[in-house]
């Protein structure tokens, strides 16, 4: 999937959040947003999936050179976006089971009997190191913020995503499960190489196991400096309070 965010302007509360702010993501390539707090990165991982307090004033989304600024959240879903989120929400009475099911339905994708549903839903479990017990629990009650994220990443695997969102994945992950979650998303991009990917990290560590093609620095609602992994390595060296030189903007051909 093409994703182009394109002169992208957007206000949260009345307050302006993004500016001006461009970016193109090619079918196949992967791409890591890094910042400091409070510059925009989570906000982008909202905007694209259409959450409506993130109100956008000025440019446009585009999806294969398709503008998707109109379309709901589940439209959106529908087309093949998937959000891992920062801080899963939990609830209780609908398992685990249940809610990827009835998910897993409401995509465009073939429909699956109960049986192969279910052997894929265990398998991609047990792939995660997932107790398969969980699946039969309320979604993420009582979960630790490791199985949370685990729960996250198994929702991608049976939905089948074309472009993934990670909004800092790697928080509340230790190493091991960083590792595991790491392993499970390279093998899926293996297999589905059409599918674009957005890290919006602090950190490098999870580049280290998902590598970026390309990394993008964003300070004041916009994209200061984009280059490849060397660019993470330098900052994890010198932090984001060194200087860096606007980057161009890309638009959709």
């Amino acid at each position: 999937m093409n994703i182009e965010l394109k002169d992208l302007e957007v206000s949260v509360q009345e307050k302006k959040v993004l500016e001006k702010f461009n970016l193109k993501i090619k079918k196949g390539e992967v791409h890591a947003i890094m910042g400091p707090n409070g510059v925009g990165k989570s906000t982008l991982s909202k905007v694209i999936m259409g959450y409506p307090d993130y109100i956008v004033t000025g440019g446009d989304i585009l999806v294969d050179c398709k503008s998707i600024l109109k379309m709901p959240i589940d439209e959106r879903s529908k087309l093949g976006i998937f959000l891992v989120y920062q801080n899963p929400i939990s609830i209780d009475g609908v398992t685990e089971r249940e809610l990827i099911k009835a998910s897993v339905d409401a995509t465009n994708e073939p429909k699956k009997t109960l049986y192969q549903f279910a052997s894929e839903l265990e398998n991609k479990a047990l792939d995660l190191q997932m107790d398969k017990k969980m699946l039969h629990r309320s979604f993420n009650v009582g979960f630790s913020g490791g199985e949370k994220k685990k729960n996250e990443i198994l929702w991608a695997l049976m939905l089948k995503p074309k472009f993934i969102i990670l909004d800092e994945l790697d928080s509340g992950l230790d190493v091991d499960s960083l590792k595991i979650v790491s392993e499970n998303l390279n093998n899926y991009l293996k297999e589905n190489k059409e599918t674009s990917v957005l890290i919006i990290t602090h950190y490098t560590r999870i580049l280290d196991y998902i590598n970026p093609d390309f990394v993008h620095v964003v300070k004041d609602g916009k994209i200061v400096k984009s280059g490849d992994f060397k660019l993470a390595k330098l900052i994890e060296k010198n932090g984001y309070n060194q200087s860096f030189d606007i980057s161009e903007e890309i638009s959709c051909e």
